[in-house]
């Protein structure tokens, strides 16, 4: 499996950022992006995921779209993105940071209330 220290995977996470589309890292307020070794019981037991399924990220918030005038005044959303998930399926750095990319941007689209098919079509578009 590949190896990478927790200060290089949180370079990694930010290099990643800079590279995604601009208006969707700008506009996200209130959000929290950090990583984990791996799932919580408790985030694996809410996302229903069988012992042999795992998660490279998880947003957990309410989407701009689910948000009406009486949402304020709230601990933020949280992007977590989760290492050993990631490693275990990247041959090499170049993998690696490109895994860890289109996760972060999945993620970053749920919070937008994107649906797969529109996270997808606006992924072509900038790789």
């Amino acid at each position: 499996m590949l190896s990478i220290s927790d200060d290089e995977f949180s370079k990694l996470i930010g290099e990643c950022m800079d590279e995604l589309p601009e208006q969707y890292v700008l506009g996200m307020k209130n959000v929290l992006v950090t990583y984990e070794d791996d799932p919580s019981e408790e985030q694996r037991r809410k996302q229903k995921l069988q012992a042999y399924q795992t998660l490279f990220g998880l947003y957990e918030g309410v989407p701009l779209t689910k948000r009406n005038a009486g949402y304020q005044f709230v601990l933020p959303d949280r992007i977590t993105i989760f290492k050993n998930p990631i490693l275990q399926q990247s041959a090499d750095m170049v993998q690696l940071k490109a895994k860890v990319k289109h996760t972060l941007w999945h993620e970053i689209a749920h919070y937008y209330g994107l649906d797969h098919d529109r996270i997808h079509e606006i992924e072509r578009n900038w790789q």
